[in-house]
């Protein structure tokens, strides 16, 4: 037995641990033990923890410090005094294939297979980097998120686990038309059978376009588009699957249509009214509020493009109370930060997550939104929380993120399926 505040009598070389680069190297320690840490673990915190991590990159056991076991002195060790350790964060919504330029409309015109695969590749890993060891990709080019996910899966390049929903399902003109990365169908039956379609393709998600948008011009964000029909019909196929749908949706009658037809989550939710938050609350709907995509157009106004900064602006007030009221009213949320529009960066979950405490949400409630509820959502029941059996998506800190958020800005080091990505000097 190990007295509080001790580590375990196992090689000290915590710093290299951290430093090397597992994720190109394939190389794992036989375990990892971090001694004596803080541990969020998805849903709460608790001081003077022991995690060990086996050389199968899963978490084999977490508990009180002292009590740790013999195999924790077999392996390399992390000091984790005075420092908290959290799952690997969660970004629902991304698009990796875009850099976040000033014109996202001219890039993704632009866009080809072979860049779109290069760019999805090297964004997955600054999500890495920063702490996201998960992404879900709401919208590329064909197929190619999914196959540079496979391609991360299989060690061929390193970046963020990759959960890729293909092409988004928008109506004949409505937001995203102009761009590769929605397919334009309109009625139930063909809606369906574009759902089967993208799952052929490799989706593992279902992104339906339920309300026009801010970076397409010509239409209004508010816009319904998708029929109640046409979207209970995507999610029935897509359920039937066991692929979860994710709803664009920015206007109330959009939220609404969506939610009533089963969708797992909204992105944006802009126009959250009371009748929509107590829809979302009954039906256990998920709400991602991309506040960095609203961010990046406004405070960037003078070279955005005109047309999106002033539906943006327009909106920024209603997002903002509709993020509260949905917190007041117990709405589940989840992390998304729609990374790669005008400004908004990969790998900028962090600062999605400051915004939310910013505009409303507790520390706490922001964290499990990051990691246990986006895990739920995605339907991914081995990462989100550390415990015993769970893959070791893990990330150090020298503060608590859970109790002072800022400090989720600044990660020590990252472990992807036990294997170190990075640590800070």
């Amino acid at each position: 037995m190990m007295r509080a505040g001790e580590p375990p009598a196992c090689r000290k070389d915590g710093e290299d641990v951290g430093h090397r680069s597992g994720t190109e190297s394939g190389d794992r320690s036989v375990t990892t033990y971090l001694a004596n840490v803080t541990v969020f673990d998805g849903r709460t915190t608790k001081a003077k923890r022991g995690v060990l991590v086996g050389d199968d990159g899963k978490i084999s056991w977490v508990g009180p410090h002292a009590r740790a076991p013999r195999a924790a002195a077999g392996g390399a060790s992390v000091d984790g005094a005075h420092k908290t350790l959290t799952p690997g964060l969660i970004d629902c919504h991304v698009h990796l294939q875009f850099d976040g330029d000033a014109d996202f409309e001219a890039e993704g015109r632009s866009l080809t297979p072979t860049m779109g695969a290069l760019k999805a590749a090297r964004n997955a890993r600054r999500h890495l980097e920063r702490g996201v060891t998960t992404v879900r990709d709401l919208g590329g080019i064909d197929a190619v998120s999914a196959e540079v996910g496979a391609a991360i899966d299989a060690g061929i390049v390193p970046g963020a686990r990759v959960l890729a929903a293909g092409r988004a399902l928008t109506v004949t003109g409505g937001h995203g038309h102009n761009i590769a990365i929605a397919r334009q169908v309109d009625g139930a039956d063909a809606v369906r059978a574009a759902v089967r379609e993208e799952i052929r393709a490799g989706a593992r998600a279902i992104k339906v376009i339920a309300t026009g948008g801010v970076l397409t011009p010509g239409i209004g964000a508010t816009f319904s588009a998708y029929t109640p029909e046409e979207l209970a019909a995507a999610v029935d196929e897509a359920h039937r699957w066991g692929r979860g749908v994710a709803a664009h949706a920015i206007g109330t009658e959009g939220i609404l249509n969506a939610v009533r037809a089963g969708v797992d989550s909204v992105e944006h939710c802009n126009h959250a009214t009371a009748e929509v938050v107590r829809e979302m609350k009954a039906r256990g709907t998920f709400r991602s509020p991309t506040i960095c995509a609203i961010r990046g157009i406004i405070d960037h106004a003078d070279v955005v493009a005109a047309y999106a900064v002033e539906k943006a602006a327009a909106m920024e007030d209603a997002s903002r109370d509709s993020h509260r009221r949905a917190v007041r009213g117990g709405v589940r949320h989840v992390c998304g930060t729609d990374a790669g529009t005008p400004f908004n960066p990969h790998g900028n979950a962090p600062q999605e997550l400051v915004y939310m405490v910013e505009w409303g949400m507790t520390p706490l409630a922001a964290m499990r939104a990051a990691t246990a509820n986006g895990a739920e959502l995605l339907r991914l029941e081995d990462v989100g929380t550390i415990e015993a059996g769970k893959i070791a998506d893990l990330v150090l800190f020298d503060e608590n993120p859970a109790e002072d958020i800022v400090s989720v800005t600044r990660p020590r080091a990252v472990w992807k399926a036990g294997e170190p990505v990075g640590l800070r000097p």
